[in-house]
């Protein structure tokens, strides 16, 4: 069994320090927090100054590469993500531990940028399932004194890192199941919107065509109710015009990645409020950044209860807020709509999706509330911890 010091002193701080960066894995979801993950905990739990992980690609590069100690001016000065090629290489290939003196005396040693940090004492492993090479995980500049001529990280060092190693295979081959399988559930959830958007739409325009068919018929005996019954093809239509701009909104991917989930929200509220009669708005205040998982829980709590309250409620005001609380973040959407009994949450909570919006917020260690009665309109609110 390992046993190893921590900084503080002593075996229990280290076995602690690994339990808490196992558990800080374990957490995440997503691939891209999973890597981060990995290299904050494999950079503090050994002490080193700087730590990198690189999942290949079939190319000859690396899909992902994720870093720790270095900042975000130096990583943009350094350029292109690096090739696989010198010890990188070794590590992937032949899935060798790397453990060096001094990384630049190596003879597989090919230099790096001129904006790169300078590195000596270098350690590096695979990251394995099997015999598949998911990744491979680096550390250099261990915060010690080196003997001479040694390298700063031990054998110990090695066989902690191997242990995180195996830890993030694990890790990130679950993530990459939940990526494939929120992929499967997306694809699942736009299906259902498509036919949907072609019942309701196709109900319109079927009640389009009567209606226009008994206009001209009552065009030159009864003009009176053939103004009624073109005034009814008008109203038709643009109900018509709404099921499809919503249906266009809610198709649409969410652009979380890009933008963000502040910008993204107040987006699709924006487009909401153009293509409905009720009022549409969106405010927040001091939010930052959170993990992915938490911010997609967060769009898809606000897309459902902003589809409820247009859709099923007949608000005429809807309000969107998101506020930091804490280290996570509280959505709330309030609408002035018809509402309805709480303690019929089994009928309720199958027609308003309320079931799925607390699967969605505790799939994600976070709460939700509702807020509601016959004619008083609905207030949804959720939170999410943070990161």
């Amino acid at each position: 069994m390992l046993m190893t010091k921590g900084r503080g002193g002593g075996t229990g701080a280290g076995l602690s320090r690994v339990s808490g960066a196992l558990l800080a894995m374990s957490r995440h979801l997503e691939v891209r927090d999973v890597l981060k993950t990995i290299v904050v905990s494999a950079r503090e739990l050994l002490d080193a100054e700087y730590a990198a992980l690189g999942v290949p690609d079939d190319h000859g590069g690396f899909a992902q590469f994720v870093v720790d100690g270095v900042s975000e001016e130096q990583w943009k000065a350094i350029g292109p993500l690096p090739r696989q090629h010198g010890i990188l290489a070794a590590m992937l290939k032949d899935a060798t531990p790397q453990r060096l003196a001094d990384v630049r005396h190596d003879p597989r040693f090919g230099g790096w940028p001129s904006a790169h940090p300078d590195m000596s004492d270098f350690l590096g492993l695979p990251i394995a399932d099997g015999d598949e090479v998911l990744g491979a995980v680096f550390l250099a500049n261990k915060r010690c004194p080196k003997p001479q001529g040694g390298c700063g990280f031990t054998a110990e060092d090695e066989e902690l890192l191997a242990i995180l190693a195996q830890h993030a295979a694990i890790a990130l081959t679950n993530a990459r199941l939940y990526e494939r399988s929120r992929e499967l559930t997306i694809a699942g959830e736009r299906a259902r919107l498509a036919h949907e958007l072609h019942d309701a739409v196709s109900q319109k325009l079927f009640s389009l065509r009567l209606t226009a068919q008994a206009a001209t018929a009552l065009v030159d005996r009864d003009p009176a109710r053939a103004k009624d019954e073109l005034q009814q093809i008008a109203l038709l239509a643009a109900e018509a015009a709404d099921e499809l701009r919503s249906a266009v909104v809610e198709l649409r991917p969410a652009a979380l990645d890009e933008d963000g989930l502040v910008a993204t929200l107040r987006t699709q509220v924006q487009v909401l409020d153009r293509a409905h009669s009720a009022r549409v708005t969106f405010a927040s205040q001091g939010v930052r950044a959170l993990p992915a998982a938490q911010e997609e829980a967060l769009l898809r709590v606000a897309q459902e209860a902003l589809h409820n309250a247009l859709r099923h409620a007949d608000a005429r005001q809807v309000d969107v807020t998101l506020t930091r609380h804490g280290q996570g973040a509280r959505l709330r959407v309030v609408d002035d709509g018809r509402g309805f009994d709480p303690s019929a949450v089994r009928r309720a909570g199958r027609h308003l999706g309320l079931v799925s919006m607390r699967d969605r917020a505790g799939g994600v260690g976070g709460g939700l509330t509702v807020e509601s009665a016959p004619g008083k309109g609905t207030a949804i609110e959720m939170e999410v911890p943070g990161g």
